[in-house]
């Protein structure tokens, strides 16, 4: 399983003196990226081919307290991909010191072509190190539906 640690600092905090959502969000993303530029996907790769990650949604679920003093660990295995690459769905779960699961999140994302602002396939030697990822026990192969299961649309508002 890929794993990052980090030390909470104090930027990382909320007025009630624990880890910030915001902060959550952010070392998740890191462990993501981290993962994406130790295998492969560096930024020279992702300009060569024209791509950007962009993310669908993320649901965070809080168990325990992170604090201060603490240090976490955050896990990233991969909970679905698409046979093209196109979806990936990630799971992490935040770690205190003991080992303790504080947090999980699951999310859900795609691959822009950056010209065409377009969803777009993953080239095939990318797909690999996803493929290789530790998957999670509910791990399945995505498809488009999967990005719509919880049903949410878009609520304009309405001109004057």
């Amino acid at each position: 399983m890929y794993t990052k640690s980090f030390e909470i600092r104090w930027s990382d905090l909320d007025a009630n003196r624990h880890l910030a959502n915001s902060s959550y969000q952010n070392f998740m993303s890191h462990t993501r990226m981290a993962f994406l530029v130790e295998n492969g996907f560096s930024q020279q790769e992702l300009v060569k081919h024209n791509l950007g990650p962009i993310v669908f949604y993320e649901h965070i679920y809080y168990f325990k307290e992170l604090k201060p003093e603490d240090h976490v660990r955050v896990s990233l295995e991969v909970k679905g991909l698409s046979k093209d690459g196109m979806f990936f769905q990630f799971e992490h779960n935040l770690y205190n010191p003991s080992g303790e699961n504080c947090a999980r999140c699951e999310m859900m994302g795609s691959w822009l072509d950056l010209d065409t602002r377009q969803l777009t396939a993953l080239p095939e030697h990318l797909i690999k190190p996803l493929e290789h990822l530790t998957k999670t026990e509910d791990y399945k192969i995505l498809t488009k539906e999967d990005t719509r299961k919880f049903g949410a649309r878009p609520k304009h508002l309405k001109k004057d």
